[in-house]
């Protein structure tokens, strides 16, 4: 495509928008269990008000738009209030979970450089479930990256144990999830905190998916377990707005227990022609709007807003649960909160996959082990029954050998 010669009416570029659209994945109708969070119509339209009421301003500039600095702000002591930040906890709003593990990432390293604990790029320790977003960081850093396996007794939790038999002095970081992605379960964080405390080691909670979620499925009486700076090992955490946050994308947040961890993170220049420039995160420009949007729906929901919302969350995936348990299937581990992945003994996940997506279901796999995988959102309770009702005829299409005659899937990209 050129850049037309001359500019075309708003209407005709509305439509061929709508148009290629149209073949997106049906996210609006709940047919979709990832990328999105479907909260409903109400929050939507907070989300795009919000949005677009700073859509212009510049997050860069907290001088020109103190607007956006104090709502930063007052989003950053909210969250560090459900989190149980202590007294002089800070943190920043960053433009997603990879950008909010960079940050965090670099400021382990520079930390312990500025404490003399490390002279060369450093490594970090995570399990095998922890997301890839880590690898992106480490590669970026020249940091070496050490997985070590889950525990070999079906919890698909962390091995804390391992894990701190694989720290050194040039470890920079231990991380822990609540919960991981692949499996949706937490880790034992209490006991990686032991682990990082005893190594002095920095230890980092990706909570990227859990962190608005689990303090109010806490409140609703789910026995959810200590994961955050309640426990004094937990140096910084990474906690997505734009997940169940339900804020309009991108927007994430990392935390630090102190000033003086965060002090870390900021890169501060003024050794080049121009004014000097001090950013927080990894970005220089930072969309207003993906602040605004984030402070107002917070406001709009509170606390109220979230357990309902969580709670409803919560039993759409009990109710799947039994229903994939009904049709032969095994639901990974013991997932509390949003995400569940399941597998069958007989058919395989990828197959089942390809027959549920020609169903109009846009969802996500597990490659370990070979699961299907959901990432649950409000919506979905209003689509359970439909979805479980076109699992078992996908399932029935592979027993019976239907799906072998069908052009497969690509489900990397899923």
């Amino acid at each position: 495509m050129k850049l037309p010669e001359r500019g075309r009416p708003w209407p005709d570029i509305e439509a061929e928008m709508l148009s290629r659209g149209s073949k997106d994945a049906k996210w609006r109708d709940g047919k979709t269990a990832v990328y999105v969070f479907n909260a409903g119509e109400d929050i939507a339209e907070v989300q795009k008000q919000a949005y677009a009421a700073f859509m212009s301003e510049n997050g860069l500039g907290p001088l020109a738009f103190p607007s956006l600095a104090q709502m930063e702000k007052d989003v950053i002591s909210m969250a560090l209030g459900l989190l149980h930040g202590p007294e002089g906890a800070t943190g920043a709003i960053t433009s997603g979970g990879t950008d909010s593990i960079t940050m965090a990432l670099k400021a382990a390293r520079d930390c312990a450089r500025a404490c003399g604990k490390l002279d060369g790029a450093g490594n970090i320790v995570l399990p095998q479930s922890a997301h890839l977003a880590f690898d992106k960081a480490a590669h970026l850093m020249d940091i070496e990256v050490r997985r070590i396996a889950l525990k070999q007794d079906g919890s698909y939790e962390a091995d804390a144990s391992a894990m701190g038999e694989a720290c050194d002095s040039s470890t920079v970081m231990v991380v822990g999830s609540a919960p991981n992605f692949p499996h949706g379960i937490i880790d034992p964080i209490e006991e990686l905190a032991a682990v990082a405390e005893k190594r002095g080691v920095w230890l980092h909670v990706d909570a990227c998916v859990g962190g608005y979620f689990a303090p109010f499925a806490r409140m609703n009486g789910l026995p959810v377990p200590a994961f955050d700076f309640e426990l004094p090992a937990v140096h910084s955490m990474s906690a997505d707005l734009h997940k169940y946050g339900y804020a309009a994308k991108g927007a994430s947040t990392v935390l630090f227990r102190s000033e003086e961890l965060y002090s870390h993170m900021p890169f501060d220049l003024a050794g080049w022609s121009g004014a000097p420039m001090k950013t927080p995160t990894l970005a220089g420009t930072r969309p207003g709007g993906a602040i605004s949007a984030a402070w107002a729906v917070m406001n709009y929901l509170g606390e109220e807003g979230y357990c309902h919302l969580q709670g409803r969350v919560c039993a759409t995936r009990e109710k799947i649960e039994d229903g994939v348990k009904a049709l032969g299937f095994e639901v990974l581990g013991n997932p509390m909160l949003g995400l569940m992945a399941f597998r069958h003994p007989e058919l395989h996940a990828f197959a089942i996959y390809g027959e549920i997506y020609r169903r109009g279901w846009f969802t996500s796999v597990t490659k370990e082990p070979p699961s299907l995988h959901l990432m649950l959102s409000p919506k979905h309770a209003d689509v359970a029954d439909d979805y479980l009702a076109d699992l078992g005829q996908a399932c029935n299409a592979v027993r019976n050998g239907e799906a072998a005659k069908k052009k497969p899937v690509d489900a990397r990209y899923s």
